[in-house]
């Protein structure tokens, strides 16, 4: 008797759980395999991989649906983590065969995160797979699925634009300045300010290899920190006007309530610098920089909500490529599924196949064994008859049973005990 696995996905993510319950719950890859290993202990689980990222904990498993329980699947989960079992139950989400396999694919190719195209969720995905072959609770099932999420998201990358506009402030003020100048290569940023927007702003620049950076903070000791963390120099908050002239990007980002660079400023340090364009982000709120800086000769001023502009430009372009991607999604999964079902049908084709080659090798040598006058040639004239009947005979039951669907996965016992293929178990 063969018996219906079942594809199950159990977990929270940020759609259903608070983030204060989510870190609660995370696990680094070493106490996943562990706890994947305690998980496979559970009946009816016999192959598990735990995902654990910053917005996500999830186990994938390929288990007995007669006998896995959710609520001790989930209970487990709890208990390792210290997290009551009751806070957990409330949260958690399953989804099951199709839909646990096109929720794998959608996150491994991002359409599940919290920013759609972000590509980090690919490579924490290989992590806690591979995790999971570590801990030995990976077999073959979750091996495939694993691995075809990956060429999924692969594929989505290369066949769609879903990651190619940044939706961030800092990466899109990147942009930006790229489109102004040729090469950044040969600019030089001074970024005033040293709190976290303007290091991520730093480091985006630094990233795309701009030639130069000039820290200016109020706290001089932390535009040092950021300055020899980033191969940058400093100088004096008070001297900006000095420096000006020097930078073909500006960034503001502290929250001062004045102004701290005046159209009239910039509009010298242009002069200093013959009219060479020069591109000012701020990311300040209250504004850092004058608005009437942008009426000036070959200077782009981006405020915040310029930049938010672009970003929500962006982020429906995301979503129009989204779309796109879920259709190859939708493609893969049904890919996936038929492999998958052919697990189950696979054992009772073969053993029809078995069955059928038997009868007819038995009825041949009985009946070849009382026809001794035939030649070689007309005894393979029979068998080749012979074995001809059974493969016309088993044509028809054998492409249906490759075509049965979920939705009829029982017909497959039926076909068994049509045949008598378990008698002999």
């Amino acid at each position: 008797m063969t018996v219906r696995r079942k594809l199950w996905l159990i977990g929270v993510s940020h759609h259903s759980a608070p983030v204060e319950l989510r870190e609660r719950l995370a696990f680094e890859d070493e106490a996943a395999g562990a706890a994947s290993r305690k998980l496979l202990a559970l009946p009816g689980l016999e192959e598990c991989a735990l995902v654990s990222t910053c917005n996500r904990v999830e186990l994938v498993a390929c288990a007995d649906p007669a006998k896995i329980d959710a609520r001790a699947v989930g209970d487990l989960l709890a208990g390792e983590r210290g997290v009551p079992a009751a806070e957990l139950r409330s949260y958690l989400y399953v989804h099951e065969d199709c839909s646990a396999v096109q929720h794998l694919f959608r996150v491994a190719s991002s359409l599940d995160s919290m920013v759609v195209g972000e590509p980090q969720i690919l490579g924490q995905l290989k992590s806690s797979y591979d995790a999971a072959v570590e801990a030995g609770t990976a077999g073959t099932i979750l091996h495939r699925m694993f691995h075809k999420s990956f060429s999924v998201a692969k594929r989505v990358r290369s066949e769609t634009g879903i990651g190619g506009r940044n939706v961030s402030v800092s990466s899109v003020a990147v942009d930006l300045a790229a489109q102004i100048f040729e090469s950044l290569g040969e600019k030089t940023a001074l970024v005033i300010g040293a709190g976290k927007m303007a290091e991520l702003t730093a480091r985006h620049f630094r990233s795309r290899g701009i030639g130069g950076l000039i820290f200016a903070n109020r706290t001089f000791d932390r535009a040092v920190e950021l300055a020899r963390e980033l191969h940058g120099t400093t100088v004096p908050f008070d001297d900006l006007a000095r420096y000006l002239p020097l930078a073909d990007v500006v960034i503001g980002s502290t929250a001062a309530n004045e102004v701290l660079l005046t159209a009239d400023a910039v509009g010298e340090a242009l002069r200093e610098r013959s009219y060479r364009p020069t591109f000012l982000i701020d990311l300040g709120v209250p504004r850092n920089f004058d608005p009437r800086i942008n009426d000036l000769r070959n200077v782009y001023l981006y405020d915040i909500d310029d930049l938010r502009g672009v970003i929500g430009e962006n982020r429906g372009e995301r979503q129009r490529e989204a779309l796109r991607a879920e259709e190859i999604v939708r493609s893969e999964v049904d890919s996936f599924w038929r492999w998958f079902q052919n697990l189950d049908v696979i054992p009772t084709i073969v053993g029809l196949r078995g069955k059928a080659d038997g009868i007819c090798r038995r009825e041949l040598e009985r009946t070849l064994g009382s026809l001794r006058q035939l030649g070689d040639e007309e005894r393979k004239s029979i068998e080749a008859m012979a074995q001809a009947i059974v493969n016309k005979i088993l044509h028809e039951p054998i492409s249906r049973l490759k075509r049965i669907d979920d939705a009829r996965a029982q017909d497959v016992q039926v076909a068994r005990r049509l045949f008598g293929l378990d008698d002999d178990e």
